[in-house]
């Protein structure tokens, strides 16, 4: 195949670890490690989708909310599993530090980044007299400069900044397989960091569709608790809508429509994609390999 002719014969993304990569693929997903003694460790898991018991899941309108629930799963596994990997044993945290870690971080998020711009902006109304849509449309543009000056004041920090660079390598390895290249570190960092199916893309599209949402709904009732109440309980269908926008993106990437709506995403992946060098790049080919690897011995076993 050609660069004008990429393979799809399934949509493969993946998520970037401390000092590794994982990798989803159709029926395992697997991660690639690299330890302190420079080797690469990989472990495969089976993927056991509650959409393949249950068809009706993987229609739209469900399959974005069971996807980003098992991403969310998968993604944690993951992570504890590089987060072991790739320290010497004596710093490796405890499966009960890691969850408080990733339980204070899930805390902060909702915080900052769902009740915090309610606050300031209902506060800062009673001097503005804003009406109820462009109330939430401020809210909503707030939300989103927040997690954007997030992203860039993290992407600073150096331990950050090595993990953006696994997500650029992780980015490059799907593109080389996608247009059919041996994965050699040579030919996969031809490729660009930047990729349509991002997970970054995901999270501003969901951002960018919320605030229309969450708009409109906060025009029937300004209350505080009915503000906060629509958000936790609208994020999973607006996740949903979002990941058919980020499947539809896929399939029609040369539509000119497709890449405006994309482009505010991919701006955002220029920060957190960084150019990783070789050895990076050699640990997104082991994962995304491990993948390959496993899913064929499936295919033959089922054959």
């Amino acid at each position: 195949m050609t660069e004008e002719s990429p393979r799809r014969d399934h949509l493969y993304g993946g998520q970037a670890l401390i000092e590794g990569v994982m990798m989803p693929g159709k029926d395992v997903w697997a991660v690639a490690v690299r330890c302190p003694d420079e080797s690469i460790h990989t472990e495969s898991h089976d993927i056991n989708s509650v959409m393949s018991r249950h068809p009706i899941l993987a229609k739209p309108g469900f399959r974005g909310v069971i996807a980003l629930g098992q991403a969310l799963t998968i993604g944690y596994k993951a992570l504890m599993i590089s987060a072991s990997s790739s320290q010497e044993e004596e710093e490796q945290l405890s499966g009960g530090q890691m969850a408080i870690s990733v339980s204070v971080a899930l805390v902060l998020f909702l915080g900052i980044f769902m009740v915090l711009p309610i606050v300031v902006v209902g506060s800062t109304n009673r001097w503005l007299h804003l009406a109820p849509l462009p109330e939430a449309l401020v809210e909503g543009f707030i939300r989103i400069g927040l997690f954007v000056g997030y992203i860039w004041g993290i992407g600073r920090m150096k331990e950050v900044r090595r993990t953006f660079e696994y997500h650029g390598a992780e980015h490059k390895t799907i593109a080389a397989y996608e247009h059919s290249e041996e994965l050699s570190p040579e030919n996969v960092d031809k490729y660009s960091t930047l990729h349509v199916r991002c997970g970054t893309n995901f999270l501003f599209l969901t951002f960018g569709i919320a605030v229309l949402v969450f708009a409109v709904l906060t025009s029937l009732n300004s209350g505080l608790w009915w503000k906060i109440g629509v958000r936790v309980v609208g994020v999973p269908l607006v996740a949903a809508f979002a990941y058919e926008m980020l499947r539809l993106g896929a399939r029609f990437e040369d539509s000119r429509l497709m890449k405006i709506l994309m482009a505010p995403g991919l701006w955002l992946q220029k920060i957190t994609t960084q150019p990783p060098d070789k050895a990076q790049i050699e640990v997104a080919i082991a994962s995304f390999q491990t993948v390959l690897t496993h899913e064929q011995e499936k295919l033959s076993g089922n054959g």
